[in-house]
């Protein structure tokens, strides 16, 4: 991305005061802890935690040493209206950022034989919205979703990458999940729908379990390396 592209992404993300002079802040050093509504549409575009992207400690308001760009009127503004859209969230929808370890089966045609795959992702919770992203020393391949949330129904899409030296030969997949979240905010268990290579649609099991509530730096570290 160049930083049009960043600040232009990060608008539509809903952070509408993103500009290329901020981000030349951001990638300069000279702003290190951004605002709270430039830290969510951080999160969104990156699909990473803002701790993990270089920054400081998120501001509440206008801090000494943080962000000057002429903006926090309409930041005010857009925070008001984000708190009234969670206080509207439906019953049941609780926060699930967090470290998860995401395991689903599949049958491989080819191989006549059902399989399971696992990797630790990172789910962030913006509102009523979850992306999901492996952590890439998990597993030899890369997985993301998209996910909303309707009380405690996460529906969306998956996307994996497979492994270039893998049997699929870095091949992408794609299709829809729905999960069912239990009431602990511990578990999510639903069904995915994919196409598989013989021109066929297939459906299989999907499970992510919660194993860190922290999205830190630490946290992130920690879970970096295959599932056991």
């Amino acid at each position: 991305m160049s930083q049009d592209d960043l600040a232009r992404a990060l608008r539509d993300a809903g952070c509408v005061s993103a500009t290329k002079r901020l981000v030349q802040r951001w990638e300069s050093g000279t702003t290190t802890h951004p605002r709270p509504t430039h830290a969510r549409a951080l999160e969104r575009v990156m699909g990473l935690p803002i701790e993990t992207l270089g920054f400081g400690t998120v501001m509440a308001g206008r801090a000494l040493g943080g962000e000057d760009d002429g903006s926090h009127e309409v930041e005010s503004e857009i925070g008001a209206v984000a708190a009234v859209h969670v206080r509207g969230l439906p019953r049941g929808t609780g926060s699930y950022s967090g470290i998860w370890v995401s395991r689903y089966e599949y049958y491989s045609s080819g191989r006549e034989a059902t399989f399971k795959a696992a990797h630790y992702v990172v789910i962030l919770q913006h509102d009523d919205r979850l992306t999901v992203r492996s952590l890439p020393g998990s597993a030899p391949s890369s997985l993301q979703m998209d996910l909303s949330l309707e009380g405690n129904v996460a529906t969306g899409t998956w996307h994996e990458h497979t492994a270039p030296e893998g049997y699929y030969r870095g091949a992408h997949y794609h299709g829809a999940i729905q999960l069912l979240i239990e009431l602990t905010g511990r578990r999510m268990a639903g069904k995915w729908v994919g196409f598989g290579k013989g021109f066929n649609v297939n459906v299989g099991p999907w499970e992510l379990v919660l194993q860190d509530p922290s999205t830190s730096k630490s946290a992130v570290d920690a879970y970096n390396r295959p599932v056991e």
